[in-house]
Parts: structure tokens; sequence; C-alpha cells
């Protein structure tokens, strides 16, 4: 916590700087941030006061920054830098951060990224890039170390010795055949404290279990949270190892899927650009709008079936707004549990019934519930048992198919390949309006006329 307030006091006093007109020391002061805090900078400045900061960015660190940042502000950033500029960039950079780059690069731009690397690193980059970015193979690092499982510890010690340097987060070695079938992994705790005489086959760890390189993301995200994992090895469809996934990599994971869910609740992208122009941003916002809107009128339909009905007992107007409402609210918390439990797998054909039953009978406990607070209410303000009665069987209903569709709008949408962090709110509100409005408006002109 102090780290995080001492970073974000760093970057209020370099907007400062930058402010007053001290671009010496504000140029000083981006040196001793991490990529990462010029990378948050740069998002939460304006474009005139980005591009300042952005030159004052040193050569050696700019592809860690362009990383970092979110897909438009990168794009941004990228338009104004030369060819010759953003090869230099990103000159000795990790190949799967390299990936990430490249794959929102223009072709041209990528062709010419590719003629800049070498051999080895260009095959490594097509390896990386044949998987989708969304992946176990799109998500790993290819720079790993092996070893054969019969040669010795004092060996393999003398080689790391030799090497001189292993890759960045190496927690594990792993041990492989001559055909690079995985075989099993060696700590590097154990390998430093293990009798030098023993073989590799010996301290060997076959406990960490491989992971496939089409694995979809949150397969490997759930990988690492239940099996406590630092790293894990990536291998192909013949067991070969391909490359490996460190802890540093789920957490980028784990917050944009984070930030996924927050921004698509609201129908908005997390890669925006919060500084980009208003025109454009506009332009992104108003199709969920219009989609609300729509739905929107749908409700206004649905009410304008009772408009006798409500020409001859006013009161039901002013106590219409409750119950879409309470099922709004009711449905919303059912959406966002079971969101939640098929973002983390928890979820299958196996227990869907147990859930949705569940759902169901919590929607029908707080329906019931609430819908006496409010029939109490409702006689206690206008004197009318009927009027209660009304809004308590509305509300009972509601609830309860708001807690039925909180369940089925996410696992449909699923079905659909439509993600219910995006849609299933929309949808949602359209049910229990729809719904709200029919029982309410439906039971009074059943019962009051």
């Amino acid at each position: 916590m102090e780290e995080r307030e001492h970073t974000q006091a760093k970057l209020s006093q370099l907007r400062e700087r930058l402010g007053s007109g001290g671009l010496r020391s504000a140029k000083m002061l981006v040196g001793s941030l991490h990529p990462s805090e010029v990378a948050r900078l740069l998002e939460s400045l304006p474009f005139a006061e980005r591009a300042v900061i952005w030159e004052m960015v040193g050569s050696g660190n700019e592809g860690d920054v362009l990383v970092e940042l979110t897909e438009q502000v990168r794009e941004g950033l990228i338009e104004s830098m030369s060819p010759d500029k953003i090869i230099a960039a990103l000159d000795g950079m990790e190949v799967d951060d390299l990936a990430d780059l490249i794959a929102d690069f223009p072709e041209a731009l990528t062709q010419e990224v590719l003629r800049s690397l070498d051999h080895q690193d260009r095959d490594r980059l097509d390896a990386v890039l044949s998987y989708d970015e969304d992946s176990a193979g799109g998500l790993m690092n290819v720079d790993v170390v092996t070893v054969r499982p019969d040669v010795t510890i004092e060996v393999v010690l003398r080689y790391l010795h030799v090497r001189g340097e292993i890759p960045d987060g190496t927690d594990s070695i792993y041990v492989v055949n001559r055909d690079n079938e995985y075989f099993g992994s060696v700590f590097l705790s154990r390998l430093l404290t293990a009798d030098s005489n023993l073989s590799v086959a010996q301290i060997m760890s076959t406990e960490v279990q491989p992971i496939h390189a089409r694995a979809p993301s949150e397969d490997v995200v759930w990988e690492f949270e239940n099996r406590d994992l630092l790293s894990a090895p990536v291998v192909d469809d013949h067991n070969r190892l391909v490359g490996r996934i460190t802890i540093d990599d789920i957490v980028d994971v784990i917050r944009e899927e984070a930030e996924h869910a927050l921004m698509g609740a609201a129908g908005l992208d997390e890669e925006n650009d919060m500084f980009a122009p208003v025109v454009r941003s506009a332009r992104r916002r108003a199709l969920w709008l219009g989609i609300n809107l729509a739905t929107a009128f749908l409700a206004a339909s649905v009410v304008d079936l009772f408009q006798t009905t409500l020409d001859q007992i006013v009161l039901l107007a002013v106590l219409m707004p409750v119950v879409p409402s309470m099922g709004g609210v009711a449905g919303s918390q059912s959406l966002i549990v079971i969101t939640r439990a098929m973002a983390l797998g928890h979820i299958d054909r196996s227990n869907a019934k147990v859930m949705l039953r569940r759902e169901l009978l919590i929607g029908m406990l707080n329906g019931i519930a609430w819908s006496l607070v409010v029939a109490l209410f409702t006689y206690l303000w206008f004197g009318d048992w009927r009027i209660g009665g009304v809004i308590a069987a509305a509300m009972a209903i509601n609830m309860a198919v708001a807690a039925l569709a909180g369940f089925a709008v996410p696992v449909t949408l699923k079905r659909m390949n439509i993600d219910p962090a995006l849609a299933g709110g929309v949808v949602l509100t359209t049910i229990t309006d729809v719904v709200g409005y029919m029982s309410f408006l439906g039971l009074g002109a059943m019962i009051l006329l």
C-alpha cells in the first residue's frame, strides 16, 4: 500500500512539473519510473501532454512501456513513430511481449519487424503467433531452460554457470528427452541443495502437469489459482515442450478480465482511451444507448396496453416504478453471481439444475418477504388493501422471474458466443421491466376495475 501511494505521489508530482513547465526535472522523474508507471501516466494525460511525456521516455524503455498501454493509447503513440524508431523500441524485447504488440500492428509494419529479427527469434515469434492470443500458447514465453533426465546435478550446475543467465521469473527448469518431450520439472531450490552426484531424474518433480498450448486463458488462470503455481510448462499435441507461463502473465490476464467485467457491464470497451476524441467516444457509446432505448420503448408499449387502467386508477402510476425496480436489483444479483461462477468454471451440466433451483428459491423467498412489506406500506399509505395485494403479487412474480432470468440470460448468451458481461445487463433489464409492468398493471386491471 505504501509503495502504491508513493507511486501515485510521484505521478502527481510529475503532472505538476509538466503543468509548470519544468521539463528538465520532469524528464528526470520520468526516467525514475517503472515502465508500467509511465504507461499509467500516459493513459491519464490528454493528447498534447501525452506527446511531451512520450518524448521523455528513453529509447531502451519505449517497448516495455508500449506493452503496458491499452490498445487505443498504444495505437496513437505508434502512429506518431517512424518504422525505424518502432523497430528500435522493440529491440531486445521478450518474445511473448513482442507477440502481444505486433498482433495489433498493420501488416506492413509487422513484416518490417519480422525482417529485423534474427532467424531464431523469428521462429520463436512465429510459434507464439500461431496460437490464439487468449490461449496458453498466446501467453507463453518460449525462452526456457531444459535438461536431460540422465545427467547429474553437477553437470546441470556447470551448464547454468556457462550459460551465465536464466530467463526472468524462472523458478524451475524443465526435463525433456532428445525429442523435447516433457518429463518433469526441477525446482531451482531443489537443484541448489541436492547432492551433486544425483541425476536429474532422481530429483525432478512430476507433480506440475503441463498445460496444453491451446488451452483457453481462463483454464490457465484456474490452474495457477488452484495449484499455487509460480510457473508452468506449456506443451503441444505431442507433449513437446514449447514454452512456459509465469505468474506475472496470469496477473495481467486477471486484471484484464476484471476491467472487462467492470466496463462490459456498461457496454463499454476496457481498451478505450479515456482522452479519445469526443466524437469517436460518443459513437462507441451510442450503440448500447440505442439498444437500451429500443428496450425502453418495448417496456413503454406494455404500459400503453393498460392506458385505460391508468386513467381510471391513477394510484397505479405512482406505484408503477417499484415493481420493475425491485425485479431489476434481484435479477442483477443473480446475474452477477452466475456470471462470476461461469468465469471461475464453477458451473457445468452436473450442477446447473441445482444452481437454477437455488437462485429461483432465493428470488421467491425475497419476493414474498418484500412483497408483504410493500403491501403493508401501501395499505398504510393509501388505505386500500386491494392495491397493496396487487403490488405484492406483482413484486413476488417479478422477483421470481428476475432470479430465473439472472441464471438463464448469462448461460444462454454464453452458448450463443455472446459475452454475458457485455449484453447480460441490457437483456435482463428488458425482461424485468416488461414482466414487472405486465404483472402489476395486468393484476391491477383484473382486480381493481
